[in-house]
């Protein structure tokens, strides 16, 4: 499927669809099962061109699989749900359970994993804050066994039925996009910034809102850990904007006679 806001963007890399199949797409990249990895890497080779597929063994990382929509994923996090409290926060370092698990995965993690895991990201000030997070995420557990990234491109919407899609864009790109997805509405704060992971953000919150009215838009990639994940595959100058399907043909339909057809727009191509 070709798209009509990426065109008139003038998109280096290809908008992404999420799709969930039971079936499982022949020569997609996957993780190996119980392999650390970030989603987001996966996500920026199917902006490039290639298929990406995941399942409740491979999706990488804790986050991711609660990102990718399977389930609370948190529940496998070393130690307990509550080391990742600790992990997120001020660091385990802070608890009797948590300094021994950090002991325990010495020899399994990386330096940089261990580090995190003692000293906390750091991202939220108390595991009290943490666990209220992970409390009001939408977390689901889809019905589906496989959740597939796939460049839009190589989509048939009659066989694949996606159920979001994700631009990677530019600021000003991403400035186009806001504009579109309030253009045609009655309402004027049809676009959210949630505060989330990169994998969450394309995901389980764009999913939330695709089963809003209606349906807003989601900023993503305002998480510093995936953008130092991502930065040698795609740079330092893009954000995510995730629509579901239905949103995005919305915006579709008032490609040629929106802003995107005037001057201004066009010299910031």
């Amino acid at each position: 499927m070709e798209s009509k806001i990426a065109k008139a963007l003038g998109m280096e890399f290809h908008p992404v669809a999420i799709i969930w199949s039971n079936e499982k797409p022949t020569n997609a990249l996957q993780f190996k099962e119980g392999k650390w990895g970030c989603v987001m890497w996966m996500f920026a080779n199917t902006a490039k061109g290639k298929t990406s597929v995941f399942d409740r063994s491979t999706y990488g990382c804790w986050g991711g699989g609660v990102g990718l929509g399977f389930g609370n994923a948190y529940l496998n996090f070393p130690g307990s749900i509550e080391c990742f409290y600790y992990f997120l926060s001020n660091g385990n370092k802070n608890w009797e359970q948590g300094r021994k698990i950090t002991e325990q995965i010495k020899p399994f993690a990386t330096k940089e994993f261990v580090d995190d895991f003692y000293e906390g990201e750091r991202y939220l000030r108390t595991p009290k804050q943490v666990k209220k997070f992970v409390e009001q995420m939408p977390i689901i557990d889809v019905s589906f066994e496989y959740v597939i990234l796939k460049p839009l491109k190589e989509v048939d919407i009659n066989k694949d039925h996606p159920e979001i899609i994700v631009f990677p864009v530019n600021p000003h790109q991403l400035s186009a996009l806001i504009i579109l997805a309030n253009y045609g509405r009655e309402t004027f704060d049809n676009v959210i910034i949630p505060w989330a992971a990169g994998c969450q953000t394309i995901g389980i919150f764009a999913y939330k809102e695709a089963r809003s009215n209606p349906p807003r838009a989601v900023i993503g990639l305002t998480d510093i850990s995936a953008r130092k994940n991502i930065r040698k595959q795609l740079g330092d100058n893009l954000f995510t904007f995730a629509v579901s399907f239905n949103m995005f043909m919305e915006m579709e339909n008032y490609v040629e006679e929106s802003f995107l057809q005037r001057p201004t727009w066009k010299t910031l191509l």
